[in-house]
């Protein structure tokens, strides 16, 4: 931000003032002086009322404010007119922006190579992309929330001076978000340099809170990769913050009983829970694996073109399940063996024994009798959604 920063900026405690009008181009409208913050930087637009018009939009051209109403006002130029700043949004913004620094603040402590890839305000949550060559991982997360909230705890100041670029460039605690400020910083003589006190200081033309103790908490939401080298971390403030803070300890809460411990045993838990799956899983494969081969032992085979074909049908398996079992009895229990099963629809999968049956012919016959589809070569093949039951396929096949 050049000297000539933003009123809004300089003074964010003024919301309530009279101005002169000096142009209006449709809603488009002009004022001898603005405290509404244009948007900029990250940070959207103020809020709030020209005369008995609604500000929807603020934005600069030339310099100047301009502002865009709900519809073409009354007043025209030379008038005076009240204009008031939302002070809901206002503060939420300032509040917001000042916790992007304060998070900043707290990357300098854990992250390696840090530097600023952009940033954002919206209704619900804020942004800040990092590039560091360190990886955000769950614990990380965890203690730049923890640094955060001590920081706001800690009751630290928050100031802004205007000082030389040159000068603000020779100073290498001083951060420049380069990516959000794009066009300003490098053409302008001086630049207005916010500093949390011996935490954060970073070129910056947003509104701020004059101490981190008007942040109030400050809830980290989740973190994600928008582009390469950039990890983004999402943070709330205010109500939204509170709310998911909740959120999550009544999920916390409710997983603790009903796994049968207190929450700083639940990771034990869960870990203990995933290994007691996977080695269920592994013993429900291994009986699977059994039931499928006694059924195909027990498969009589039948004449059928030349060669002969077992048929029968199974439970609780897919065609991809019983692949292997079939592969080996192929050309020991029967030159082509089957099995028909239910895995969403009537499902069957051949092998043979590379003689005179061949997988996909079986498959082909019974998908022209029954309908739906299915492929493969002469070793095996799968045939899906068949219009028969699978007993009515095996049927077929004697």
């Amino acid at each position: 931000m050049s000297e000539n920063a933003q009123p809004a900026a300089m003074d964010p405690t003024t919301t309530r003032f009279e101005a002169t009008v000096e142009a209006v181009d449709g809603r488009d409208v002009t004022l001898s002086e603005s405290y509404f913050y244009a948007e900029s930087g990250g940070q959207p637009a103020d809020r709030g009322t020209i005369g008995t018009h609604e500000v929807q939009s603020v934005r600069i051209e030339a310099g100047e404010h301009v502002h865009r109403l709900d519809g073409e006002p009354s007043f025209g130029a030379g008038e005076t007119v009240d204009c008031a700043v939302d002070e809901a949004f206002r503060t939420y913004c300032m509040r917001a922006h000042t916790a992007s620094h304060v998070l900043y603040g707290a990357g300098r402590r854990v992250l390696e190579d840090l530097g600023y890839g952009g940033f954002g305000i919206d209704e619900r949550k804020v942004r800040v992309d990092f590039t560091t060559t360190t990886e955000i991982d769950d614990e990380t997360l965890v203690e730049l929330e923890r640094l955060v909230n001590r920081a706001v705890w800690d009751s630290r100041d928050v100031s802004w001076d205007t000082i030389p670029t040159e000068e603000a460039y020779e100073r290498e605690e001083v951060a420049f978000n380069a990516k959000t400020e794009e066009g300003v910083f490098g053409s302008a003589d001086a630049v207005r340099v916010v500093t949390v006190e011996g935490w954060d200081w970073a070129a910056c033309g947003g509104t701020h809170v004059a101490n981190t103790s008007a942040i109030g908490p400050v809830t980290l939401l989740e973190r994600s990769n928008p582009g390469e080298g950039l990890t983004r971390v999402e943070f709330a403030v205010g109500p939204g913050g509170i709310g998911h803070r909740a959120d999550e300890k009544s999920a916390l809460l409710s997983a603790s009983r009903a796994a049968g411990v207190g929450p700083e045993d639940l990771p034990d838990e869960v870990r203990r829970l995933q290994s007691e799956v996977q080695d269920l899983e592994g013993e429900v494969a291994d009986l699977r694996d059994r039931a499928i081969r006694a059924t195909v032992a027990d498969l009589d085979p039948v004449d059928r073109d030349g060669y002969t074909v077992a048929a029968g049908t199974v439970e609780g398996a897919g065609p991809n399940e019983v692949e292997g079992v079939l592969r080996e009895a192929a050309g020991d229990v029967a030159d082509a063996v089957v099995l028909v099963g239910v895995s969403g629809s009537t499902y069957l999968a051949v092998a043979a024994d590379g003689g005179e049956a061949h997988a996909g012919d079986v498959v082909d016959a019974v998908t022209d009798e029954f309908g739906g589809g299915g492929g493969g070569g002469p070793g095996f093949a799968q045939g899906g959604g068949i219009g028969a039951d699978p007993e009515d396929v095996v049927e077929y096949l004697r």
